[in-house]
């Protein structure tokens, strides 16, 4: 059976129990069952046979996580139609990119804001229908007939990229690399929930248009789950109480942020709070480092905070986590061990989306803080030249949508070149170094990977929003320290802005240890906190390099005459 049989024989299977949910205005949740799911495909079924689109057209979606979307998806994917799914954050210049590109025979929109959007690409403006349209009528009498059956090779989805410089590309992913990836997700999602008999309660916040979050969504489907869907990404904390999950999938940016909130306010609880968690955390490491066991003292603060401050984190967070999944970036070693400590694990896994968005996942028995787990069966990983890491098997994509060279390009010698930089252990398990792209080459020759020192920079500089390095063809390297929301003036959070002292200090510490090539020999505060709205990250949290640069090109040339002077 191809991944999308399955879904639908699970979906008659439990008729009368909720399948999917989605939180409504942060305050209740409204819930589908197989059979409702079912009815609402059906649905979109018939819209489209009517509007005349054909099996192998692209049809895209433009609007954010819903019940509608998902019945919408499965019924495209039912009718041999190719899913297009837009960002609904992007702005419209890269919205009119992607139609112009995939060319859709028709775009389905969530309302009239996003169908204007569309109706604004230039050169290329697909037909548009509402949701609203789509799902009025009454489903038709008679029964649907099965979905189509997927050949292995047949295109299922395009998927675009978000790119971090330069225009996205669409990556075409096949039923086959589907059905093997949810074969995948399933396995690794037994031995994390075990043998269970109620269905497992799973969040989902990122939207539909990531690989991850579709393989998330389509995994849910095809197994004992109830998945939520968040509406509100300003009302997570209230969303996440409700649903109550046993996992869920996140980005780096989002765990860092829970982690910096609980530990500012075991600070606001006073002095005796603060150091007992510093000693406990102190002792934890110390375990973990296996070299010598930690101080009596340290010891003690963390059994007393193991039964008195830590299952109140806990709760906050989720009492029914069984673990939190965590991909798109590498995770850093700290924020790992500090959910770790509170007895949550985190799981990493690694994969782009020419990968069919995993190549690697954390063994839930043994996750290794830093790394992001072995390749998953069936999955071959190797080092190429520059480190740069290169997979091969059912997962890896057939090519680009219309880009034949790019396609070669990255599939050469039958390997796909992930533009990733890594290392692996004795044990299997990766690590993600750099990204080769993003290497800063000096002019005395040396190239630097920049990731891991603004991992060790930022971990020395709690107050500090994000971390990025320069000086690409210069002589030394610098830094652009960008200070939180808060000291912009927003007050979106209770942060203070790091001082140039606190900076330097940081900076000392870490320059210590390191070649004198690889030292940041210079730093500059700028106070624009690094968004998605302002084009310097992209909507999956990731720095947008070239934008930041240029954004702040007058300070960095500032930072080098200075230095220079």
């Amino acid at each position: 059976m191809t991944f999308l049989e399955q879904i639908i024989a699970r979906l008659e299977r439990t008729a009368s129990q909720p399948v999917l949910a989605e939180v409504r205005d942060g305050s209740q949740i409204v819930a589908v069952t197989g059979a409702e799911l079912l009815s609402r495909v059906q649905q979109a079924r018939a819209f489209i046979r009517a509007r005349g689109v054909r099996p192998g057209d692209r049809c895209a979606i433009y609007a954010p996580n819903s019940i509608r979307w998902v019945a919408l998806d499965l019924a495209l994917m039912s009718e041999g139609i190719i899913v297009v799914p837009l960002d609904p954050r992007q702005v419209p210049g890269e919205i009119s990119a992607v139609l112009r590109d995939s060319a859709p025979s028709l775009a389905c929109c969530a309302d009239a804001a996003f169908a204007a959007n569309v109706a604004a690409t230039e050169n290329f403006a697909p037909p548009v229908v509402l949701f609203d349209q789509i799902f009025a009528a009454e489903p038709p009498g008679a029964a649907a007939p099965p979905p189509v059956h997927h050949a292995d090779h047949d295109a299922v989805t395009i998927v675009y990229t978000s790119g971090t410089s330069g225009e996205s590309k669409g990556v075409v992913l096949t039923a086959r690399n589907i059905t093997f990836m949810l074969g995948c997700t399933n396995a690794r999602l037994d031995k994390l929930m075990g043998a269970r008999q109620e269905p497992e309660r799973v969040f989902q916040y990122a939207p539909f248009c990531f690989a991850a979050a579709r393989v998330l969504l389509l995994t849910s489907l095809s197994r004992n789950s109830l998945l939520t869907l968040s509406t509100d990404l300003t009302k997570l904390s209230e969303e996440l109480k409700l649903a109550a999950p046993h996992y869920f999938v996140n980005v780096p940016l989002f765990l860092e942020r829970v982690r910096r909130k609980v530990e500012e306010s075991i600070r606001a609880r006073g002095k005796f709070a603060a150091a007992v968690y510093a000693r406990a955390l102190r002792a934890y490491l110390a375990r973990c480092g296996g070299d010598r066991g930690p101080a009596f003292v340290d010891s003690l603060a963390l059994r007393l905070a193991n039964s008195m401050m830590f299952p109140a984190i806990r709760k906050s967070i989720g009492p029914h986590l069984k673990a939190l999944i965590c991909g798109s970036a590498p995770l850093a070693p700290e924020t790992q061990h500090f959910f770790m400590m509170l007895g949550i694990p985190v799981l990493q896994v690694y994969g782009l989306t020419e990968t069919t968005a995993i190549c690697t996942m954390d063994d839930p028995a043994h996750p290794v803080p830093g790394r992001v787990g072995p390749a998953i069966p069936g999955i071959e990983m190797r080092l190429g030249e520059n480190d740069e890491i290169l997979v091969r098997g059912p997962n890896v994509f057939p090519g680009y949508w219309q880009r034949p060279a790019e396609t070669a390009k990255a599939l050469a010698g039958g390997w796909f070149h992930t533009g990733d930089q890594g290392e692996v252990d004795a044990a299997g398990n990766w690590r993600i170094t750099g990204r080769l792209k993003n290497l800063i080459v000096l002019n005395s020759g040396h190239n630097v990977a920049p990731e891991p020192l603004e991992h060790a920079l930022a971990a020395r500089i709690p107050d500090a929003q994000h971390v990025v390095l320069v000086g690409n063809q210069r002589s030394f390297l610098g830094a652009l320290v960008a200070a939180p929301a808060a000291a912009a003036g927003n007050g979106a959070s209770g942060s203070s802005s790091p001082s140039p002292a606190q900076i330097q200090t940081a900076l000392d510490a870490l320059n210590a240890g390191l070649p004198h090539y690889k030292k940041i020999r210079a730093f500059c505060i700028v106070h624009e906190p690094f968004t998605i709205e302002n084009g310097l990250l992209t909507t999956m949290g990731k720095l947008k390099r070239d934008a930041i640069a240029a954004r702040f090109a007058g300070e960095i040339e500032t930072l080098y005459r200075k230095k220079s002077a």
